[in-house]
């Protein structure tokens, strides 16, 4: 069949509006007969996983906005309302508040799989660029949700992190008396919030779309990191990947559903159910738990950056703070352009392959200290984190490019393949392999 021509459907309807709007042809040449690696383990699975989640989060959101005030004196008793009047609000709203922690747990998973298998290299930067878009869109989203039930942890998270916005040389004030509305986080604020908070999903949609097409331009990475080289190393991705990826789903939603209906409220704060107040602040604020790493990062910045023994500062801790929370995210974005290693995979990488098992445990390092007061070892200790953290992408990284060695690679991913089955090993799909 050429690339212009179109195959017949055989359901009626199905070929009348295909025949007039060639839809069902370019699902079935996208995710029915798509090319993919034979060899996916199911680290894979966290891509669709992550989009069910949006699905998820999307048309709960929609529903509890019909039920939600969006004015500071009635936003807390409306949240109040859908959990104690409204049909199933109390489950619609846990479901939406898990699932954005859920949501986080996947895509934090896909970025660990991208980074240890390496995604993001050539061809596939652009690709791996546009899901750091979609995380920092996923985290603006968040925080101005976290807001809306206007609780004491709402309110005074809103009013740290946009504060933070002031340390902004020149335009921080104005930065953050846009946010506010006014000169507080008030009505305005929520009201700026929540009408963001509705808007950003349907952008988060519109740039998930750019990054699966960037995928089906580029193709998918596999455990090996090597190219497809025919038909023999791919399969088709319906049935074989429709169905991991269905089981996958499955399993990761039975632990949403248990967390949902038996600890609704073990991944927020209580204090979120305390009706915000200007004048009573909390003992101890902290974000959301998928913040925590960055907001850890954000505080280990305690010292002024400048010329030793004078007065001379060109950099203030408060603004050293900001600029280092959110070059975590700059790193990641600049990835690609560091890691010129000929290898992709670490399985092949035995000095990356430490060094990103080592970050990972860095990335909890810092989320626990991030959800502790800011005073004793916690503050050493998440600038240690803060300090691996930076290493690993900007002394690590150029170190591993001219002095790390490259395991053997194999000819196929068919090849290989073959070669794990008939040593009676798991096999390269095997989901443990990744371990």
């Amino acid at each position: 069949m050429g690339s212009g021509e179109r195959k017949p459907f055989e359901n009626p309807a199905i070929e009348w509006v295909d025949s007039r709007l060639p839809i069902f042809t370019l699902i079935n040449k996208e995710y029915g007969v798509f090319p993919t690696p034979k060899n996916f383990n199911y680290f894979w699975n966290f891509g669709a996983i992550a989009t069910v989640m949006l699905v998820l989060m999307i048309l709960t959101g929609i529903t509890l906005a019909m039920h939600y005030t969006p004015h500071a004196d009635y936003a807390f008793e409306s949240v109040e309302r859908i959990m104690r009047d409204v049909n199933f609000g109390w489950l619609i709203r846990y479901m939406h508040a898990n699932g954005a922690s859920f949501f986080f747990i996947a895509v934090y998973i896909h970025i660990f799989r991208g980074l240890y298998y390496g995604s993001y290299k050539q061809p596939r930067e652009l690709l791996w660029i546009l899901g750091v878009v979609i995380l920092l869109l996923m985290m603006a989203t968040a925080f101005m949700g976290y807001v809306l039930p206007w609780g004491q942890m709402s309110f005074w998270g809103a009013t740290v992190i946009t504060n933070l916005f002031s340390a902004i040389p020149l335009v921080g004030d104005d930065i953050v008396t846009l946010l506010w509305g006014g000169f507080s986080v008030d009505n305005p604020t929520l009201n700026r919030f929540f009408a963001l908070h509705y808007l950003l999903p349907f952008v988060l949609v519109g740039v998930v779309g750019l990054h699966v097409w960037a995928l089906h331009v580029t193709g998918s990475n596999n455990p090996l990191g090597i190219d497809t080289k025919g038909p023999q190393d791919t399969l088709p991705f319906h049935p074989y990947y429709t169905m991991k990826d269905t089981f996958g789903i499955l399993v990761f939603l039975i632990i949403y559903v248990a967390f949902t209906f038996f600890m609704p409220n073990s991944l927020g704060h209580p204090d979120n159910y305390i009706p915000a107040d200007p004048l009573v602040t909390p003992a101890h604020i902290v974000p959301e738990w998928y913040f925590l790493p960055f907001y850890a990062i954000l505080r280990a910045i305690t010292f002024d950056v400048g010329i030793p023994f004078t007065d001379i500062v060109f950099v203030e801790a408060k603004l050293g703070g900001v600029l280092a929370m959110f070059g975590a995210i700059a790193l990641l974005v600049a990835l690609p352009f560091l890691d010129k290693h000929p290898a992709r995979s670490a399985r092949f990488r035995p000095w990356f392959k430490i060094a990103v098992l080592v970050l990972v445990l860095d990335f909890f390092i810092l989320m626990v200290c991030g959800g502790k007061p800011a005073e004793g070892l916690w503050v050493p200790l998440a600038q240690v984190a803060t300090l691996y953290y930076y290493a690993f992408f900007l002394v690590l990284i150029p170190l591993f490019n001219k002095f790390e060695p490259r395991l053997d690679l194999p000819p196929s991913i068919h090849e290989a393949v073959l070669s794990c089955c008939s040593k009676k090993k798991q096999c390269c799909s095997h989901p443990t392999e990744a371990a």
